[in-house]
């Protein structure tokens, strides 16, 4: 193998990686791919896919607390988080399986072991048995990804001091947890451990839970947590950990006062950091910013010349569908094929704790602090009759327009299967659709799709069922 030349080589076989790998290859490029550990990376082995399947978990439970609303009733319920992980185990592993199937199918060369750049043109990889081989290569797509963010002198010891990666395989849950971040992974991590009986609390340094999103949308997000017992402390400093015996001793500080908060564990989910270091880029001449991501042009290029970065290494956006789509773009740039900007205004965003969170785009304040004259359409879920017969109808549809234009500048959701309810918002955005557009398309009676419909009507102040 060492003999080939290949046409791109990729280091790193997660989301990106192995996209851009497929993709290459469709295009006639002779393609290696590189990964020192599991194909799929962190999104099928630790990340996106196991909590998925956790948190479809962790509504089955809700819905047997539901039993008097819906008529029944359920005694003697015994729950098995350890099942519920095997379970999210299997399903990950059957997905890494497929993505190997994929590899044969489309003539990817996998190449196992931790790569180095040795030139523009050289990739040397070493084997976990210490053997190493050089790939000769044309082109190189760095989508080594991200790891934890951790803060200096909290090491997370995989036991009581968590990352989301051995939060996602603990199988023996404790009676208490802290939560460090209330971003999409401790949100989604606090709705699961507490369907399952974990008292958490979530602390979150900024002034609101999910700060990314809409205000409007994390105040229903806190609501909804605070109905449930969870606490959210929101404007709360984390200052230090102390492991004793089987508690960990947590002390935060908010508006200058400290408090002790006792758990059995701790889960550090503040963020990630670009897994860029150690792969020879700064040899090879690769700029980096000071957080070690690499800046890429619309191209996915780095200033090197036939060197490409991809995912959550770009800094960009931490998402695995934006590294995917990053992925596409680099592989049809080197091939010399026709291809796309990507829009990162309408990438969407999505938590899937209870009730689900998505967006994309511009929020209302954010809109109003770039200058454009807004319009907005909300509809709440409690006019919906779909939602009713759910029973779930907390939470509404909000779409940001520009009064002048009549664009969609983006939209926030907080509701029952919001997540597959988006979509339609960004093509309609991609396809430069305005709400009037939406609100004349025919929605389907009853469905929760008809909140869209609803919400770009009010755009024009005119919904039907508010």
């Amino acid at each position: 193998m060492s003999e080939e030349l290949y046409d791109v080589t990729i280091i790193g076989a997660g989301p990106g990686g192995y996209v851009a790998a497929i993709r290459a290859a469709q295009l006639g490029l002779k393609v290696a791919l590189v990964e020192k550990e599991n194909l799929g990376g962190v999104c099928l082995n630790w990340g996106c896919i196991p909590t998925k399947a956790l948190l479809r978990n962790a509504e089955v439970v809700s819905l047997l607390d539901q039993g008097k609303e819906f008529g029944f009733s359920v005694s003697d319920v015994t729950l098995d988080y350890a099942a519920a992980v095997k379970r999210s185990r299997r399903v990950s592993s059957r997905l890494v399986k497929g993505i190997g199937g994929l590899m044969k199918k489309n003539g990817v060369d996998v190449v196992m072991g931790t790569a180095v750049l040795k030139s523009p043109r050289e990739v040397a990889v070493t084997t976990d048995a210490g053997e190493t081989q050089a790939l000769q290569t044309k082109n190189v797509i760095i989508a080594t990804g991200a790891h934890a963010f951790t803060i200096p002198g909290m090491a997370p010891d995989g036991e009581k001091l968590l990352t989301s990666r051995e939060a996602i395989v603990l199988e023996d849950l404790p009676a208490s947890a802290v939560i460090v971040g209330a971003g999409p992974i401790g949100m989604e991590f606090a709705h699961i451990w507490n369907t399952y009986g974990v008292d958490v609390t979530v602390v979150e340094m900024l002034p609101r839970a999910l700060p990314r999103e809409d205000e409007g949308v994390s105040a229903e997000i806190e609501r909804a947590f605070k109905r449930r017992k969870v606490q959210v402390l929101t404007g709360t400093r984390l200052e230090s950990v102390e492991k004793d015996g089987d508690i960990v001793h947590v002390t935060v500080s908010s508006a200058g006062e400290e408090q002790v908060i006792d758990a059995g564990i701790v889960l550090f989910a503040m963020g990630v950091r670009a897994n860029s270091r150690g792969l020879g880029l700064e040899a090879v001449g690769v700029e980096m910013d000071r957080q070690g991501n690499i800046p890429v042009d619309a191209e996915m290029r780095t200033n090197v010349a036939g060197v490409y970065a991809i995912g959550d290494v770009t800094g960009k956006l931490a998402l695995a569908h934006v590294a995917s789509s990053q992925g596409i773009v680099a592989a049809e740039v080197i091939a010399g094929a026709e291809t796309v900007a990507l829009d990162y205004g309408a990438i969407p965003a999505c938590t899937y704790c209870q009730p689900q969170v998505a967006s994309f785009g511009l929020t209302e304040t954010e809109a109003r602090e770039q200058g454009h004259e807004v319009k907005v359409g909300q509809f709440p879920f409690r006019a919906n009759g779909k939602a009713l017969g759910y029973g779930e109808y907390d939470g509404f549809v909000k779409i940001v327009a520009d009064s002048v234009s009549g664009e969609i500048l983006g939209a926030s959701l907080v509701g029952p299967e919001v997540t597959e309810l988006l979509p339609e918002l960004v093509l309609a955005r991609t396809a430069e659709l305005t709400p009037e557009e939406i609100a004349r398309s025919v929605h389907a009676h009853p469905t929760l799709s008809e909140a869209l419909m609803e919400a770009a009507h009010g755009v024009f102040g005119e919904p039907i069922h508010i």
